[in-house]
C-alpha cells in the first residue's frame, strides 16, 4: 500500500472538517425536526405492521438556529473546497488519487509520520 506524505495544512483542514461535520451533526440532533413550523402528522400504517409513523408539532428553527446551521454550511464548504482544490492533489499520480483521498480521510486514525517512530 502506498503511503502519501500529506502537507500539515491540508491534513489540518480535513481535520478540521471531520471535526465540523461531527459538531455540526451533533447540534442537529437538537434541532426540531423542520425547519420551518409545521403540524403535528402521521403517516399511514405501515405494510405488514401496526407501526403509524407520527410526527410531533414542530415550532421550526428560531433565528440563532438558523444562523448556527448556516454557519456550520458555510465552514464546511469552505473546508471541503479547502481540501478538494489543495495543490497537493496536482502532486499525485492519476491512478494513486482516489487511494490517497481515502487514507486523507483516515489521517486522525494514526499519528503523524515523525510522532509513530
Amino acid at each position: 500500500m502506498t503511503t502519501f506524505d500529506f502537507p500539515e495544512d491540508l491534513r489540518a483542514a480535513q481535520s478540521a472538517l471531520h471535526r465540523t461535520q461531527s459538531e455540526f451533526e451533533q447540534y442537529a440532533r437538537t434541532l426540531p425536526w423542520s425547519a420551518e413550523p409545521m403540524p403535528a402528522r402521521e403517516a399511514d400504517k405501515q405494510l405488514h405492521s401496526g407501526y403509524r409513523p407520527s410526527r410531533p408539532d414542530s415550532a421550526g428553527y428560531t433565528e440563532e438556529q438558523h444562523q448556527q446551521v448556516a454557519a456550520y454550511r458555510e465552514r464546511l464548504l469552505e473546508l471541503g473546497v479547502q481540501v478538494t482544490t489543495h495543490p497537493f492533489w496536482k502532486t499525485v499520480e492519476p491512478g494513486l488519487l482516489v487511494a490517497a483521498h481515502i487514507q486523507l480521510k483516515h489521517v486522525d486514525d494514526e499519528p503523524p509520520a515523525d510522532e509513530a517512530a
